[in-house]
């Protein structure tokens, strides 16, 4: 009996759950309504505000800066475009250089004379330039020249040809050097420049306030770090062009014996049938 009374009163509790389920939905829908007017809508940040432009940039540098600023802006710029024209240059001047060398060793001793080996070699090319020294040399080898030995004579002339040539390879090398050694310091001249801006904003403010200093101590780090990066590629590029010049005038020099031995043999079987 118990149980059939807990039954029949089952569908009477379920209404009573529901009704109070319902109440309590409705006490709190106007105050979460409310907050939710209250709070305001969550967007993404628009794109334009996270690009906005840095106002202590390089264009900041350049439009709110004094023309000692901007002078030393366009020096350090000019010195890197010298160092960047002369290290492509040497490094293109190189790389024909070391063609040139090999088309030496492999067409030069072949031929039959010095003559026909020279003509064999390219215009212009530092080899031929050398060749052309040494038969000179043993054209002129008369009169007072004619009382040196022809194997010292001869090789005094190959020695002054390659000398001439290594002082050719050296062309552009002090740009770099300077650059390297001098860079630094005319960004340390735009450092000192900006903190003395600095300086005297803040005393004519009469505050040390984060406006009036970041501007002109934003210029003098801008200063110092494009300083390094003119610095750093022509000193790089200074000891690698080095280093490849000395690899080359190896092979010159190289070139340079041979050769004077050539002559030397030559000049000894035309005055063979004399002896």
């Amino acid at each position: 009996m118990a149980h059939r009374r807990i039954l029949a009163l089952a569908p009477a509790l379920w209404a009573l759950l529901y009704a109070a389920a319902a109440s309590a939905q409705t006490a709190i829908s106007p105050t979460l309504g409310s907050a939710s007017q209250a709070l305001p809508p969550i967007q993404a940040a628009p794109a334009a505000a996270a690009a906005a432009a840095n106002p202590y940039g390089l264009a900041a540098l350049w439009a709110q800066g004094d023309p000692v600023a901007r002078a030393t802006l366009v020096i350090l710029v000019l010195m890197s475009l010298a160092s960047w024209y002369v290290l492509i240059r040497k490094l293109v001047a190189q790389g024909r250089m070391g063609v040139q060398g090999r088309d030496a060793n492999e067409k030069f001793f072949k031929a039959n004379t010095v003559r026909q080996g020279a003509d064999t070699l390219e215009k212009g090319s530092p080899y031929r330039f050398i060749a052309e020294s040494a038969l000179e040399a043993t054209r002129k080898h008369d009169g007072l020249i004619g009382q040196v030995d022809l194997n010292t004579w001869v090789a005094q002339s190959i020695e002054r040809a390659v000398g001439t040539v290594h002082s050719r390879t050296q062309e552009g090398l002090a740009v770099l050097a300077t650059v390297g050694s001098t860079a630094p310091f005319v960004g340390l001249f735009g450092t000192v420049w900006g903190i003395y801006n600095a300086l005297v904003r803040i005393g004519a403010s009469g505050a040390a306030s984060i406006d009036k200093v970041a501007g002109p101590v934003g210029e003098a780090l801008i200063m110092t770090a494009i300083g390094l990066a003119v610095a750093v590629p022509a000193v790089l590029g200074y000891n690698w062009l080095v280093r490849r010049n000395k690899v080359a005038m190896d092979t010159v020099r190289g070139f340079g014996s041979d050769l004077h031995t050539v002559l030397l043999a030559a000049s000894a079987r035309r005055e063979a049938p004399a002896a």
